[in-house]
């Protein structure tokens, strides 16, 4: 009961921020981006103790509660991006998705005990869960430079508009994030190679052969902006696509297993 109120604290919370990172984009108001990341910590913090208390202190790796892992992950960075780039309204996209995923774990999914886990196991998973966490903010990022382009383009310059960062600030954190992201999913990629013994027996072959696709289209990516100059369209369809097959790998086969094979991870 405790925790299912928590829950609820939490998801009022994110909606709360979410509403007060949107006020100036939709209005041209006022920003209240301190008070609403101020809301969000908290709930980041609430989040994070549910967790804890939910699963036991452990990685917990089935589906749903996978997801709000990820989710909290994705907001506290989402934090930590907002304190040295401003880009308040990642938060309108980041913090109602991690409301929908913790409350789906916390009302909805049934409840789930987390498996033992060898140490080097556990370092796979953690540069796993911070790789993906990275890129996603990435892939956020990347649909706001696609609505201010289009805008742009368009000449809708709309309240909303001049509430976002300069496209320049917007593209260069992107290619930041999508630098360490890229580092991060080839340590995932090297530790899996080290310490996972048997893809097949597993069920993880699926998700390292797609890891390995998105690891090359990120590289590309990067390529590409360093020796071509790649920006704009290029650059954004390029990530939604690695974003889009690395969410396949780490979601998208845990998904079948679980929901429709019912077998654990």
């Amino acid at each position: 009961m405790a925790t299912t109120l928590f829950a609820l604290l939490a998801v009022v919370l994110y909606l709360t921020a979410a509403a007060g990172l949107a006020r100036p984009l939709l209005s041209g108001g006022k920003p209240l981006n301190r008070a609403a990341l101020a809301l969000a910590g908290t709930a980041v913090v609430i989040h994070a103790f549910i967790l804890l208390g939910t699963h036991r202190g452990a990685l917990d790796l089935h589906f749903f509660a996978a997801l709000s892992l990820v989710a909290c992950v994705v907001s506290a960075l989402t934090l930590v991006v907002n304190i040295s780039r401003p880009v308040a309204a990642l938060g309108v996209i980041v913090f109602p998705l991690t409301a929908l995923l913790l409350a789906a774990d916390t009302l909805v999914a049934p409840a789930t005990s987390p498996q033992p886990l060898e140490w080097q196991i556990k370092l796979h998973v953690t540069v796993a869960l911070l790789a993906f966490s990275v890129l996603s903010i990435a892939a956020a990022l990347a649909i706001l430079l696609a609505i201010q382009e289009r805008a742009l383009r368009h000449r809708q310059f709309g309240p909303w508009l001049r509430a976002l960062p300069p496209l320049t600030l917007t593209e260069t954190l992107l290619f930041r994030l999508i630098g360490a992201g890229f580092v991060l999913l080839s340590l995932t990629l090297l530790s899996g190679i080290l310490f996972v013994e048997n893809l097949f027996g597993q069920h993880l072959i699926h998700k390292t052969v797609l890891s390995i696709i998105a690891w090359l289209v990120f590289g590309a990516l990067l390529y590409g902006r360093w020796r071509h100059g790649w920006r704009g369209r290029s650059a954004v369809n390029l990530t939604l696509t690695g974003m889009g097959v690395l969410l396949l790998a780490f979601f998208g086969t845990k998904a079948v297993l679980e929901l429709i094979l019912h077998r654990t991870p």
